[in-house]
């Protein structure tokens, strides 16, 4: 029997950072030779119905047992990983921390500061990166808790579990592909939550928000009363957005404008934003904010000088849960029979969860028991790994009658 913490090991070799840009499905081929892994090992494991559909997510089945009836349910984590730093050639450590600074590298060390909770595993092994990539435990963490809680399952009685594993969630498009009906489920859980402990069911609703400026390019020394900077211009529109509604100022339910991509000159500019807030009337004015200041911009400097478009990504998934609460108390069960203490938390983003609720699947969202993602500073406690097993055989076979 393999536990969470050696195939989080391995899984994290694997390349799977997904990419906006292609336009594919998958985003990129390389999330589907983690999935043929997993597919592969689902089968060995007795799993049936396991296929790899076009777009790379993995789906199979594990048979209810014997005489058991249950609801069916899906557990759901996704392969890929975040473009927001390298996901090439993760070289996963496994160290003994005993409190204060811990260096990754020459230049990059997890702090206290830069990394909050840390100290509070003085003592406990970690898996850490060498500095220079993301870790991945988000997600393959919940893929690792996932496969070792349905091998540990086959011990004993359990309803029927639904195995989802999605690719290019971190793009937003983790379940664009599914079909929640052929699915045949009637909950779900995802695993890829931070903090051991989480549960969380109430997600940002998000959009994007770009804004491109067209300027007049003139020679510098003939520009006065001609020139208009496209540059500038961009500087103009992104001071107009509240300066404390950034995610480095907000937490909890406060929502913000992110700047999350910049590029320009003289002649042509662009800035990408993604757009967050919890509370929908909120989430709206922000969108609405966001085309007023284009639309001051072009009374300022001129009919089509500015071009903003908002697209929407996802949305809270609380009103689609409070009908199912229940799934939220057996989730919480399963914490404490597994000795950790549930909290539910606001998620400051969103998961594969958000759209199968608002598609028709309830799907609060679960910890991995992993910290600092998207970064180099990822890191996990070894024993969490083991412990969300634990959480995910206590809640699936709490549902059996």
């Amino acid at each position: 029997m393999e536990t969470a913490r050696s195939r989080f090991l391995r899984y994290v070799t694997y390349y799977t950072t997904s990419d906006e840009h292609t336009g594919a499905s998958p985003s990129t081929e390389r999330q589907k030779d983690l999935g043929r892994v997993l597919l592969a090992e689902l089968t060995a494991l007795g799993l049936t119905d396991g296929r790899m559909d076009s777009a790379g997510n993995v789906i199979a089945s594990l048979p209810a047992s014997p005489g058991v009836t249950a609801p069916v349910v899906a557990l759901i984590a996704h392969m890929d990983t975040a473009p927001d730093a390298p996901g090439e050639n993760v070289k996963p450590r496994v160290v003994r921390y005993e409190g204060g600074d811990l260096p990754l590298s020459d230049t990059v060390s997890l702090t206290e500061a830069l990394c909050p909770g840390l100290s509070a595993h003085a003592g406990e092994e970690l898996i850490v990166t060498d500095g220079t990539t993301l870790l991945g435990a988000d997600d393959k963490a919940g893929v690792a808790e996932i496969m070792a809680a349905v091998e540990l399952l086959q011990g004993r009685p359990h309803g029927e579990v639904r195995v989802v594993f999605t690719t290019d969630e971190e793009i937003g498009c983790g379940v664009d592909g599914l079909n929640v009906a052929e699915l045949a489920c009637d909950y779900g859980y995802t695993v890829d939550g931070g903090p051991l402990g989480e549960i969380e069911y109430e997600n940002f609703n998000a959009a994007s928000g770009d804004v491109t400026f067209r300027g007049v390019g003139v020679h510098p020394g003939s520009a006065k009363n001609v020139m208009v900077n496209a540059a500038t211009v961009a500087m103009a529109f992104h001071a107009m957005l509240p300066v404390d509604e950034v995610p480095e100022k907000t937490d909890g339910y406060e929502g913000f404008f992110h700047l999350h991509a910049m590029s320009g000159d003289v002649t042509e500019a662009a800035l990408h934003y993604i757009i967050r807030d919890h509370d929908r009337e909120k989430f709206e004015a922000r969108k609405a904010l966001f085309l007023r200041c284009a639309d001051a911009i072009n009374a300022k400097y001129g009919a089509g000088t500015a071009t903003a478009v908002t697209t929407d990504s996802y949305y809270n998934m609380k009103e689609k849960i409070l009908p199912h609460m229940e799934l939220i108390r057996r989730a919480e069960d399963a914490f404490r029979k597994s000795g950790v203490t549930p909290a539910c938390v606001p998620i400051r983003g969103g998961t594969d969860g958000a759209h199968l609720s608002w598609d028709g699947l309830p799907c609060p969202n679960l910890s991995t028991g992993g910290y600092n993602f998207h970064g180099v500073r990822e890191w996990i406690p070894a024993a969490s790994l083991d412990t969300m097993t634990n959480v995910l055989v206590e809640l699936v076979s709490g549902f059996v009658q």
